[in-house]
């Protein structure tokens, strides 16, 4: 009841101010003022508002391209096309890529022809032959898996110098271990020249 009490005599207190009907001096005008404020105070788009909403619908884009990746059995379903990890090689990347490819897969095909001469000649055994066909599927193994990351980034340079790296591995691998068997061709013949 102290509240009440304290209302009442601040009013009794006052109760001159209050009869006052008038407003005070300058009252219109400066209401007049903040109206005027209010009115001038229009939303504006800036730029820093357009680059946020454009950011966020990017995202937004991003998102829902990457959860379509996730959620699909296969990669062609993305929103901005894909490639089956099959079909997805340096070539694809580039031209310049694609007469590396051109080189490397010619000239790993050149050393599987001489493996496979030096098989019909009989200098290579069948345990050489089934250490050969391991390392390639390894190898094969390899080359899907480099596929697929090629086909996740197409412009990364580390995937990109990885597939490289991995066909110079391939390619002295082969070569080195043909011309090993050809150094040893060369060394039977001679020796049987020589007897």
């Amino acid at each position: 009841m102290k509240a009440k009490d304290n209302i009442e005599e601040i009013i009794l207190n006052n109760l001159k101010e209050l009869d006052d009907f008038e407003p005070t001096d300058g009252h219109f005008e400066r209401f007049q003022e903040k109206l005027n404020k209010q009115h001038s105070k229009k939303r504006k788009i800036t730029f820093s508002v357009v680059w946020k909403v454009a950011a966020a619908i990017v995202f937004v884009l991003l998102a829902v391209n990457q959860a379509n990746i996730y959620f699909s059995s296969d990669n062609n379903n993305s929103l901005f096309g894909g490639n089956k990890n099959s079909d997805i090689s340096l070539a694809s990347v580039s031209p310049e890529y694609q007469e590396v490819e051109f080189y490397y897969t010619n000239a790993i095909d050149v050393g599987l022809k001489q493996w496979n001469n030096l098989l019909a000649d009989g200098y290579i055994s069948e345990e050489e032959q089934n250490l050969l066909d391991s390392e390639l599927s390894e190898f094969e193994e390899r080359f899907k898996s480099l596929q697929a990351d090629l086909s996740a980034n197409p412009n990364d340079e580390r995937v990109i110098n990885a597939m490289l790296q991995y066909y110079q591995t391939k390619l002295g691998i082969i070569n080195m271990i043909v011309n090993k068997l050809e150094e040893s061709k060369e060394h039977k013949i001679k020796s049987h020249e020589n007897i």
